[in-house]
């Protein structure tokens, strides 16, 4: 997984071209939101193992940031893979658990249940120094500057010297253009899903994307040869769940 797959067998997405690929796969081909929020998840918390915690997170210190979307639901079900593989996970949520959206506000009560350790954002300064940071803030969605309790998470993580792992696209990053808005997630690596955002190959932005891996959530082939997106994409997964691209 270390050799970077070729770039040109991989096409780019806008923002809009993704959230037509979430809506085809969800209304199209009935594969549910939790599904691909699973996917993602479980690539996540495999790549933090293997790039990140030398194939072993048994007491390892992992801090997960979570918003109350998308991109926080599929870090939620990180946090619940790393806790069962023995790592101290600590989940650190942007909004009160009552103002999730209800798919990652399941994933949250999920980790209740199993007594992972969840704190708002304000408590966020009390942590001691993690293994590793799961950045799952905003996912392609972004509009505008991030603010509020985003803002001061993301500061937080940017002032740690830990390794930062980031979900999709780095929080405070316009996946279509490429905008850096203040502040923005500086990454160790990400992990983006499906196929990778435009705005990622932009060189400014490259330097806060980090490592760029993408990871399989199941979308099928003949969803981007659609009419609506008319991209030819090869079974590139066909040998990994998780590609490097650089």
């Amino acid at each position: 997984m270390e050799i970077p797959f070729p770039h040109k067998e991989v096409p780019f997405l806008t923002t809009q071209q993704m959230i037509e690929v979430d809506r085809a796969m969800m209304e199209d081909y009935k594969i549910e939101l939790i599904q691909m929020m699973e996917n993602a998840g479980r690539n996540l918390a495999h790549l933090a193992r293997i790039r990140f915690l030398d194939n072993n997170p048994v007491g390892k210190q992992i801090v997960v940031l979570a918003g109350s979307g998308g991109n926080g639901g599929g870090a939620l079900v990180a946090a619940r893979r790393l806790h069962n593989w023995g790592a101290n996970v600590i989940i650190i949520i942007s909004k009160p658990p009552q103002n999730f959206t209800p798919i990652p506000g399941h994933q949250l009560d999920i980790a209740q249940r199993m007594n992972i350790p969840i704190y708002p954002f304000h408590q966020v300064n009390h942590v001691q120094k993690p293994a590793l940071i799961l950045d799952g803030l905003i996912g392609y969605s972004l509009k505008g500057s991030p603010h509020g309790s985003i803002a001061e998470l993301i500061n937080w993580a940017n002032q740690q010297t830990t390794s930062v792992l980031a979900l999709d696209v780095p929080s405070g990053i316009d996946a279509t253009s490429g905008t850096l808005f203040d502040p923005a997630i500086k990454a160790t690596a990400t992990l983006t899903l499906a196929l990778p955002k435009q705005g990622l190959q932009i060189p400014d932005v490259r330097v806060m994307v980090g490592e760029l891996y993408i990871a399989d959530i199941s979308v099928p082939p003949e969803l981007y040869a659609r009419e609506k997106l008319d991209l030819i994409v090869k079974p590139i997964f066909a040998q990994n769940e998780i590609l490097r691209l650089w």
